[in-house]
């Protein structure tokens, strides 16, 4: 009889639509042990069917509790085989598991290249991958001083952050020092030149040895910072193809970054003059929201499907066709749209795939209400893309 694989996920339940790793790893006849502060009755019925147990702590934060929960799992079970959270959020208490467990995957001498930005410039510049310049700032007088040197407007974000948070974009010296003067002092900042560019993004999955068996890539109507400041529209899409540029530098981090059964998603800018590509951000997880739910709406798959099979067979199965381009589109509380959700179904039918309220956790930029749509071809993205944006004020 084969032994099953031991695969501990960490806060299996969020979010809600990740639950989805713990039922397709079910499926595919592996063992799966959860471990999240959520009570247990809480959890849905979906994900108490896949878990084969459940070990509920009372704060996540607190790393003896978590490595008593693995130990607790490991003498029932025996050994562990895959420590993971698909979170940034416990990027490093997942390492440091998989050190004390040995388990396969990202340990703690891999943290500082894939968490601190100014390690990962490192990395990228020492691989012929172009960055914005830039460099930690230790204090006031230290940023003030590289801001002359760069010019405003300049960025100014953690060392080691998640998304956009605690990020700015700064115009002048008053600016900055009201920053400084009101952040935590243990706050360690990265200042960047501005670059105006378009955003784009290389994502995807490796197998095992860190061939990529799957990738894709978004592109934004805005930037993530801008959104935040103005509250206005957003949407993003996948297009049907990737260029050749991005395909390559993505694929010269996959290697750069030793990344192994593991969801990438890579954050370049891409110059409006010359299309040339140069990296922003690298985060080793899938990317957030429902955008790997788009995955599988652009390609007809089960990407979660295909990581269960990648995590036990070391296999991919499913084929790559992209049939569909396919949007996410946020509309926000205090916009006037020209038509009603009913109005949006009714006109757009089937090129509506999803739609529903945003927690508020994550409205902020992803809107009070989302909406998948696909089409066939870009044009008819974009023509769905204005129904749904389209304001009063614009008629």
């Amino acid at each position: 009889m084969e032994k099953k694989m031991n695969y501990i996920m960490i806060s299996p339940h969020f979010p809600a639509n990740f639950e989805m790793f713990s039922v397709r790893l079910d499926e595919a006849g592996i063992r799966v042990l959860g471990i999240a502060d959520e009570p247990y009755d809480q959890l849905s019925p979906g994900l108490k069917s896949a878990l084969t147990e459940y070990y509920r702590v009372d704060d996540m934060n607190d790393y003896d509790q978590m490595y008593r929960a693995v130990a607790f799992f490991a003498h029932k079970y025996g050994k562990i085989d895959r420590i993971e959270s698909h979170n940034e959020h416990w990027l490093v208490n997942d390492a440091r598991l998989r050190t004390d467990f040995n388990v396969f995957g990202f340990k703690n001498k891999d943290i500082n290249k894939i968490k601190y930005k100014s390690v990962m410039k490192e990395v990228l510049n020492e691989v012929g991958v172009a960055t914005a310049r830039g460099r930690v700032v230790k204090d006031f007088d230290d940023a003030k001083s590289l801001a002359d040197e760069l010019g405003y407007p300049i960025i100014l974000k953690p060392d080691s952050g998640v998304g956009a948070g605690d990020t700015y974009k700064i115009y002048g010296e008053t600016r900055l020092k009201e920053i400084f003067d009101e952040s935590p002092k243990n706050l360690v900042y990265i200042m960047e030149e501005f670059i105006d560019a378009d955003i784009v993004t290389y994502d995807g999955l490796t197998d095992q040895d860190g061939n990529i068996v799957f990738s894709s890539t978004l592109e934004h109507n805005k930037a993530i910072l801008d959104i935040l400041i103005d509250h206005s529209d957003m949407f993003y899409w996948i297009p049907q193809e990737i260029g050749e540029e991005l395909e390559a530098v993505g694929r010269k981090c996959v290697k750069a970054f030793n990344i192994k059964e593991r969801f990438f998603h890579f954050e370049f800018f891409r110059s409006k003059e010359d299309q040339s590509i140069m990296a922003l951000e690298i985060n080793c997880r899938p990317p957030g929201g429902v955008t790997i739910d788009m995955f599988n709406y652009a390609n007809d798959i089960d990407i979660f499907k295909e990581y269960a099979s990648v995590v036990k067979t070391n296999k991919f199965k499913a084929e790559i066709t992209r049939p569909y381009t396919v949007a996410y589109i946020a509309r926000q509380d205090h916009l006037r749209y020209l038509h009603d959700d009913n109005e949006i179904k009714e006109y757009l039918g089937d090129k509506v795939v999803w739609s529903n309220s945003v927690p508020g956790i994550f409205s902020e930029l992803m809107g009070s209400l989302g909406y998948i749509v696909r089409a066939t071809d870009e044009a008819g993205l974009f023509e769905a893309i204005e129904f749904v944006i389209a304001k009063e004020e614009d008629e």
